[in-house]
């Protein structure tokens, strides 16, 4: 039974999957490199945990209860005795692969360790450790508190054992587990990263402007937010970087970036993150 969980990366990402971690009443212990980064977590998530008070989604007492479970460290140690840790830290396939190496020397024999990788295999990270049948992929969508979807990614030796408790651990924070098998990308990214590279294409390629571009797929597809938007949202830094997992990957010229997205994130313009990408923040 998972009653402890940890969480590597107090950004975006990792604030948000302890967040909901924490509000789901489980035990959260929140590690970053740093102590002024899980400071900056902890800050963003009772900012939030604010933000659903006043929209009446949570009542204070509940606020309260959840900054009560959240623990903060840059001890590696302190994450020895969770039931589950889950890995957010950047999108950089080495540091992952040296975090679970780390994490499978710490944690006991029965930690259950995940990725919330956008698309590096399951399986390579997995061959990091000596659990490989405990490893998994927790893939949480952008904002964590917010969205429902969790996309539950199976390596090629993860056991039925894993993926029952990684889905109803998913069910117990209030959201929809989705299983998957593991592919460069999964099929979320595998299907959204060449469409967002594809209309940086059409902007490059001068098709149409910034605002056209998202305007046609919002009111054409009946998507919330067009590409460059969202793009903007995730960061170009981190599309960039999936992109070229899939590039590298499948070995197909059809996932090469858009040589402007490449040009943008040399010149930093990450989007919302930085104050500019497709649009000014």
């Amino acid at each position: 039974m998972i009653k402890t969980i940890g969480v590597i990366g107090a950004g975006t990402m990792g604030n948000g999957i302890a967040h909901v971690s924490a509000l789901s009443r489980f035990n959260t212990i929140l590690h970053d490199i740093n102590p002024e980064f899980t400071e900056k977590g902890l800050n963003t998530i009772k900012a939030n945990l604010e933000r659903q008070v006043k929209k009446e989604k949570i009542l204070s007492s509940e606020m309260d209860a959840t900054l009560q479970l959240i623990q903060t460290t840059t001890d590696f140690g302190d994450l020895k005795n969770c039931d589950l840790v889950v890995e957010a830290a950047t999108e950089n396939e080495d540091i992952k692969l040296e975090i679970f190496n780390k994490l499978d020397t710490i944690c006991t024999p029965e930690t259950i360790l995940a990725s919330n990788t956008s698309s590096i295999s399951i399986t390579k990270i997995a061959a990091a450790t000596n659990r490989k049948h405990k490893v998994i992929g927790m893939h949480f969508m952008n904002p964590v508190p917010v969205m429902k979807l969790v996309e539950v990614v199976r390596g090629k030796e993860t056991n039925e054992e894993t993926t029952t408790s990684i889905v109803e651990l998913a069910k117990e924070m209030k959201k929809i587990p989705v299983e998957c098998n593991d592919s460069p990308g999964f099929v979320s990214n595998r299907i959204l990263m060449p469409m967002i590279n594809e209309a940086i294409f059409c902007l490059h390629e001068g098709v149409g402007t910034a605002e056209a571009i998202d305007t046609i797929m919002k009111l054409g597809m009946a998507h919330p937010m067009g590409p460059l938007t969202l793009a903007d949202l995730v960061g170009l830094d981190v599309c960039l970087n999936i992109i070229n997992v899939l590039y590298t990957d499948f070995e197909d010229e059809k996932y090469m970036p858009c040589p402007l997205l490449v040009d943008m994130v040399e010149r930093g313009e990450l989007g919302r993150k930085t104050g500019k990408g497709f649009y000014n923040y």
